[in-house]
């Protein structure tokens, strides 16, 4: 079958053809029908750091965004249609033991250390399964897991009924945490970007017409240009660009919260008598608790229209590598691949 792979420890990634997995005694084989490409993945496939741990696992098959089908296996039955969490946990840590897995100190990623969902079949603990309706397209499935990553950011923001949010980074994260501090109550939402008009485009047809191109200009310059120059209560910041953290605090009104969920290559430098002095509070937001996801499956249900317009490239795995490169030039929010288009084309 085909499969897209990290084969090596440099820029780069690989389609293969890769023999079908076959499952242990608790898990199950899974038929992938849609898979959306992560700045994980991008990340991964041009080598900018902080994967390095995945090298002893290569060659390994990306992809830890995807829904299918279940088609073999023990212990759920077969049509099954499923999303995976792609953590997979050792169920013996403090943590585990304490049924907070998603602190598990020993888990291992499905599509970094483990092969994931960029091929037409997946093996997968079936624990990891999540059931979805029926009647849920493949690709809003297949948007669970970023949007279970938007939610717990809103969850974290504590947001208050007419809060002013400001969101940093107009990506699928971005945009789904948008959609989900809406929901909880957040009535002046504005995002922020650099050279995103694709992306800006999708946050006005998702109903955010409040964007703000940076630019070169420092943060609160560009605010303020825009007409935003008064004081947010939450910044969420989904960019994973360091030197807007400090920016971030500079726009944070007295006794805000700053939830950072972004990942950084390097460390942020910060003002902390200023921190202190304005009451702010910096918190940081990963992996969403197990609960989440059932959660999240009921909203993309109750509201799949919606959620589908942050898809914007549809591609059979095949061209997976064009798939990069609309996510490396942002011409794409959220690209999804199909692997089973090219097992029809065959």
């Amino acid at each position: 079958m085909l499969a897209l792979r990290k084969t090596e420890a440099v820029p780069g990634v690989v389609l293969t053809e890769t023999a079908v997995p076959r499952p242990a005694g608790d898990e199950v084989i899974v038929a992938v029908e849609a898979a959306g490409i992560c700045g994980t993945d991008l990340h991964i496939a041009d080598w900018t750091g902080g994967y390095e741990a995945m090298t002893s696992a290569m060659p390994v098959t990306l992809g830890h965004e995807f829904a299918g089908r279940v088609v073999g296996g023990a212990g759920i039955r077969s049509g099954q249609r499923i999303v995976v969490r792609p953590s997979v946990v050792c169920g013996t840590c403090p943590s585990c033991l304490g049924g907070r897995f998603e602190r598990c100190t020993s888990r291992t990623g499905i599509g970094i250390r483990r092969d994931g969902g960029f091929a037409s079949r997946v093996v997968v603990p079936a624990v990891n399964c999540i059931a979805v309706p029926d009647g849920l397209d493949a690709e809003i499935a297949a948007l669970t897991e970023p949007m279970t990553v938007a939610a717990e950011a809103a969850d974290r923001a504590m947001i208050r009924p007419g809060a002013r949010v400001l969101i940093l980074g107009p990506g699928p994260i971005g945009l789904g945490v948008a959609l989900f501090v809406e929901a909880s109550g957040a009535t002046d939402i504005v995002l922020a970007g650099r050279d995103d008009a694709a992306r800006f485009a999708c946050a006005h047809a998702l109903g955010f017409p409040a964007t703000i191109d940076v630019g070169d200009r420092p943060l609160a310059e560009a605010l303020r240009t825009g007409g935003q120059d008064r004081a947010f209560d939450v910044v969420i910041e989904a960019a994973g660009v360091a030197a807007l953290i400090p920016q971030a605090l500079d726009v944070l009104d007295q006794d805000g919260l700053l939830v950072v969920v972004g990942i950084h290559a390097r460390p942020a430098s910060l003002d902390l008598t200023r921190l202190v002095r304005a009451g702010q509070t910096i918190r940081g937001s990963y992996r969403a608790p197990i609960a989440t996801w059932s959660r999240v499956v009921d909203r993309l249900s109750a509201e799949p229209e919606r959620f589908r317009r942050l898809i914007t490239h549809r591609l059979p795995l095949s061209e997976a590598l064009d798939g990069l490169a609309a996510m490396r030039d942002r011409s794409g929010v959220k690209v999804m691949l199909d692997p089973q288009m090219d097992m029809v084309a065959t």
